[in-house]
């Protein structure tokens, strides 16, 4: 089984990890390099195993460790042109940077990896589904809003990293400044509950077992409120949670195993 998993989600800093034993892969850096040796050894890896680095884009949360790892380990780092031109890592062999482009399809050892475009306000964001061993899994974080074009990407997936990022009340009523609410509530800001919920049926419809709930904001969501959210909306549905399909939250500062 192609190992699938949230090393750190949320705010403070988001990491993927992608296995089928030969080739790994991981989807953004956000996190220290000490951090990600400690992550990657419960896994049996070190850095020095990694096949690559995919960037879904350049702000801090997903691009901390992305210079480090790179310089320390001479790990390969993709990105759209764009993102790449806008990240701030320091120095970066020229020999390790690869620019992809949306809806074009790549390998890497022995995944396949599709690209497509996300609304958020960055640079060029993507988000990436990988393909091996008769499995699609998808990352799909920071997302302003969902359109038929994400749905098209995403749908026929076997497990999916999905954002819940705030709960809109929370966010309302919470301490943030109006400009701040107005950024993340836009197009180009981060999906809601109810926005995961609606998508997480929609993923299930076509197929999906296993969705995990992601980059949940700290100040304006819970893990209880998010899981709730989408639990009851599924059940409404007449989907059974924990038979028909898996669903979890993924750990802000643990790993997080996508089954």
């Amino acid at each position: 089984m192609i190992t699938f998993a949230s090393l750190i989600s949320g705010s403070s800093g988001n990491s993927t990890l992608i296995s089928d034993g030969k080739t790994h892969i991981l989807t953004d850096c956000g996190m220290s390099g000490a951090r990600l040796k400690a992550s990657l050894s419960s896994f049996g890896l070190s850095p020095n195993n990694l096949s690559a680095v995919l960037i879904t884009h350049e702000h801090i949360d997903h691009v901390r460790g992305v210079g480090v790892i790179a310089r320390r380990y001479g790990t390969p780092l993709y990105g759209t042109e764009k993102t790449l031109q806008n990240l701030n890592c320091g120095a970066i062999d020229d020999s390790l940077i690869h620019t992809v482009e949306p809806d074009t399809d790549f390998e890497i050892g022995s995944f396949g990896v599709k690209v497509f475009s996300l609304p958020h306000d960055a640079a060029d964001p993507v988000g990436y589904s990988y393909f091996s061993q008769g499995e699609k899994l998808s990352v799909a974080t920071d997302i302003g809003h969902i359109n038929d074009y994400i749905l098209s990407n995403i749908l026929g997936s076997t497990r999916v990293l999905l954002e819940s990022n705030h709960d809109v009340d929370m966010l309302q009523c919470g301490p943030y400044p109006f400009s701040l609410k107005q950024r993340i509530l836009s197009d180009v800001g981060h999906l809601s509950n109810e926005n995961a919920a609606i998508t997480a049926y929609r993923l299930i419809e076509s197929g999906t077992r296993s969705i995990t709930l992601g980059h949940l904001s700290n100040e304006n969501n819970r893990p209880e409120i998010a899981h709730l959210e989408t639990y009851n909306y599924l059940t409404q549905k007449g989907v059974k949670v924990g038979r028909d399909m898996s669903l979890q939250i993924a750990k802000r500062y643990e790993v997080t195993d996508i089954r």
